[in-house]
């Protein structure tokens, strides 16, 4: 599949919401956490993938904001396991020019989480190829409602006037402000919605779900989403006709 893939009409930003690492365990008759552990392998396979084709960004739903909510083990031994990844792949990423960086509200995070991601997106900050988003503690919501907040705060000093809020304004108020809107979301384990996910960003975003769970993708799953986003005709709100026009 990778051999059919058009090169010139690659996506820029891909997002993904890696979902099903407890059915998957649980099929296994394991813990959630062994799915969750396991899943690191789809990460690399999505993340080489990317790399292999020339994307500029993948974003992951790494961590959601809804997420602290589930037992208290569970959340104990996801974040084990994200310290771990980070400081077993910076290497990797290192070797292949591959930066690091975030979204989400980073500072609710454990410090030793917080220590081992503030210590990758140093070490490969001055990287040029692919770069990687891990979205943790982070909701489309909450990251309007930050955005909301910081504006409303602007106008009050009177650092920005009310009639120059616009979506610009906005956008450049939101965690991505560097980061490019994502051209494809993919979705794992057959569930059909974005669950709070780049709310504002994901506006005019593809949206691809498939059925295998996240410990089970690899590079021929992500060259199928990529084929099915190639195969849409993107309009932006104007006709067929004009779009090819």
């Amino acid at each position: 599949m990778k051999d059919i893939i058009d090169k010139t009409n690659i996506p820029h930003h891909i997002a993904v919401i890696m979902d099903g690492n407890g059915r998957w365990a649980q099929k296994k008759g394991a813990m959630r956490v062994f799915g969750h552990r396991n899943a690191i392998t789809a990460v690399r396979e999505a993340i080489e993938g990317c790399a292999e084709l020339g994307v500029g960004y993948i974003t992951l739903y790494a961590f959601s904001t809804e997420n602290w909510s589930r037992p208290q083990d569970e959340v104990d031994a996801l974040m084990e396991i994200l310290v771990q990844a980070i400081v077993d792949e910076v290497p990797t990423m290192m070797k292949n020019n591959i930066r690091l960086t975030t979204i989400g509200d980073i500072a609710s995070l454990p410090g030793k989480c917080q220590q081992h991601l503030e210590g990758g997106i140093e070490t490969t900050k001055n990287n040029t190829g692919l770069t990687v988003v891990l979205a943790l503690s982070y909701s489309g919501r909450w990251e309007i409602l930050s955005s909301v907040k910081q504006i409303v705060k602007k106008v009050i000093s009177g650092e920005l006037p009310e009639s120059a809020i616009d979506q610009d304004v906005i956008s450049s108020h939101l965690n991505t402000s560097d980061i490019p809107d994502p051209e494809l979301l993919i979705r794992t384990s057959g569930e059909l919605r974005i669950s709070n996910f780049m709310l504002w960003q994901l506006a005019y975003t593809e949206l691809y779900f498939t059925e295998v769970l996240w410990p089970d993708f690899r590079k021929e799953h992500l060259h199928e989403a990529i084929l099915a986003y190639q195969k849409r005709e993107r309009r932006f709100g104007k006709t067929g006709a004009q779009i090819k026009s």
